[in-house]
């Protein structure tokens, strides 16, 4: 039996999918076909997640979430499901089949483009770190945890898709002073925040603006899952079956 593994920074992604809190960092089923794994932010937390869910008996991996734009025409909501990840030099391809399927299932609205995911080990935010590492990549949109992923994926040999919508414009970034009041599953440490503000490290207007980037890309993240199945991911997970039940593209290096 195929076995879908989902894999998710914080729980503001993982609430597109099932609306209960889930324990952080660990294997939780969703079904008997269906897992997910609430990581953390960055590399090593991904990787981690992705090694738990294979030795957990997963068998293909979905990275879902949120991303930065590369691209000056991607906006706020707009949903990426890109062909590779570019990571550490290499590009690493997605199951095409899968994706495939998976685009046949969104609604029409939907404004989703592909190409290439960039992976970062760090949060990239400036105007001007976003232009030069789409330069260097070629990508048209960033995040920090679907190259570990990808290479978890194609070390093992299984299925792999990115999920990615998109927060913030490339002429718009959260400061990297924010993290100091950001937990790791995401959730805010209210006192820091105050802190941030009255320090004016982080601005008000900053924060709303954030906050509307973040409320469109999980309106477009909750619609992957509403038009996909409703309920868990199982009509993805039931896409993937459709899929290795039949040719299939591993991610493979380019």
């Amino acid at each position: 039996m195929t076995m879908l593994g989902v894999i998710t920074a914080i729980r503001a992604e993982a609430s597109c999918i099932v609306s209960r809190k889930l324990p952080f960092n660990q294997m939780v089923h969703l079904s008997d076909d269906a897992a997910i794994w609430v990581c953390g932010m960055g590399d090593s937390a991904a990787r981690q997640a992705a090694e738990g869910l294979l030795e957990g008996g997963v068998t293909a991996l979905v990275s879902f979430g949120i991303a930065g734009a590369l691209d000056a025409s991607l906006r706020s909501g707009d949903l990426v499901l890109p062909e590779s990840i570019h990571v550490n030099g290499e590009m690493l391809s997605v199951t095409e089949n899968w994706q495939d399927q998976l685009k046949q299932l969104l609604p029409l609205g939907l404004t989703v483009v592909g190409g290439t995911l960039a992976a970062s080990k760090e949060v990239v935010s400036t105007e001007t770190a976003k232009r030069e590492l789409a330069n260097v990549t070629g990508a048209c949109a960033v995040d920090m945890e679907s190259g570990a992923i990808a290479e978890v994926a194609v070390n093992a040999g299984i299925s792999f898709i990115a999920i990615r919508a998109i927060t913030d414009p490339i002429k718009f970034s959260p400061p990297t002073e924010l993290l100091r009041a950001v937990y790791p599953d995401g959730s805010v440490n209210a006192m820091r925040l105050m802190s941030l503000i009255l320090q004016r490290s982080v601005g008000v207007g900053t924060l709303v603006r954030l906050g509307r980037g973040m409320r469109a890309a999980s309106a477009t993240l909750s619609a992957v899952v509403r038009h996909s199945d409703g309920n868990d991911l199982g009509n993805i997970s039931h896409a993937l079956n459709l899929h290795l039940n039949s040719p299939c593209q591993l991610p493979t290096n380019n």
